[in-house]
This record gives C-alpha cells, structure tokens and sequence, in this order.
C-alpha cells in the first residue's frame, strides 16, 4: 500500500459507491506535505520524458500541478473554466462535463502558452468518467503539442475514464486505483 492509499484510508470519507471526499488533504485544505510527495512520485514516473510544461485544469489540479512543476523546473498551464476579459484573443477551446458538479464547462487556454514543441504531463487530483482528462488532451492537440502522459492522483477504476483514455495510447500514471468502495470498504487495484 502507497503513501497516498494509506492517506485515503485514514482521512478520506466514502459518501456513497461513487463519491470519494477527500476534501481534508487534496482537494478543499491542502496537505503540503503530501502533495510534496505527489510532485515527488510524478516526476519518478515522467522524470525520463523531456515533459516542459504541466497542465491541469482549475481548480483542484493546481496546487498538485504547481508541486509536480518544482521537480520537473517547468510552467504550469491550467486550463480555465470561465473565460475572463483579460484572457487573449486566441484562446484553445474545449468543452469538458464534470462528474462531481454535474454540469458541463468551457475551458480555456490562450493559444501562446501550449505550442506544438511542448511535451506536456497533464495532472489532476481525480479520474472518474475521463472527460477532464480528454478536454485537456483536446486543448494540447490543437496547440500541437504533444502529451507525454497524464499523472492521476486517484483514478476511479470502476468507471470507464482510465480505460477509455488507455485505449487511445495515452499513458496513464495513477498513484492510487480503486476498483471498488462503500461507506465500509475501499479496495484498491494491486499496482
């Protein structure tokens, strides 16, 4: 068991066979620490792939976005779910439905910060149904740019998401895997 399944186990709350919170330490407050050592397994796991930027998408992506572009000594680019005034003209669109708010958003990103000699490692806190993941892979293939892989903090593996994106020949870097969880119990996939 990983440093992360462990943390899951002890502070993370089962809300119903789809739900996990795990809102104390990754996504809502912030273990410094712990996301410390995400940034540390993600570049272990992508150290070898000339990765020159981290994309994420707001807002729970950043903070592990920012602690895996220490290691890597590369930008962060998030996508935005709203699209400001102050943002450029040329702006990479993609439309991306989210699980947890059940609503769909258009994210953004201005055309000059993804380019087509970028190697990008997209990070997020969660992987349930992929659709994040396969809007940041839009906004990265329209710029051109090649995506190297995606770090995933916890991957719902009974949900098509991981799957889905696999079977398109992305690499996926899950740190933790739940193939199945209730309010009593949360297995984790052997890695």
């Amino acid at each position: 068991m990983n440093f992360l399944e462990e943390r899951i186990l002890k502070d993370g709350q089962v809300l119903n066979s789809d739900i996990l919170k795990v809102d104390s330490f990754l996504n809502h407050q912030l273990d410094v620490e712990l996301l410390d050592r995400i940034g540390d397994e993600f570049y272990e796991r992508f150290k070898d792939d000339g990765i020159t930027k981290i994309v994420t998408i707001e807002a729970s992506g950043i903070a592990i976005a920012v602690m895996t572009a220490r290691k890597f000594g590369v930008p962060v680019v998030f996508a935005k779910k709203a699209r400001s005034r102050n943002l450029d003209a040329e702006v990479l669109i993609s439309t991306v439905h989210s699980f947890t708010y059940n609503r769909d958003y258009t994210i953004t990103v201005s055309r000059k910060y993804l380019e087509p000699d970028d190697r990008i490692l997209i990070v997020d806190d969660f992987m349930a149904n992929g659709l994040a993941a396969e809007g940041l892979i839009s906004l990265c293939e329209q710029a051109g740019a090649d995506v190297a892989g995606l770090g995933i903090c916890v991957e719902k593996g009974f949900q098509e998401g991981g799957k889905s994106i696999r079977a398109k020949g992305y690499r996926i870097e899950s740190i933790a895997i739940i193939d199945e969880m209730s309010e009593n119990m949360i297995k984790f996939r052997e890695q």
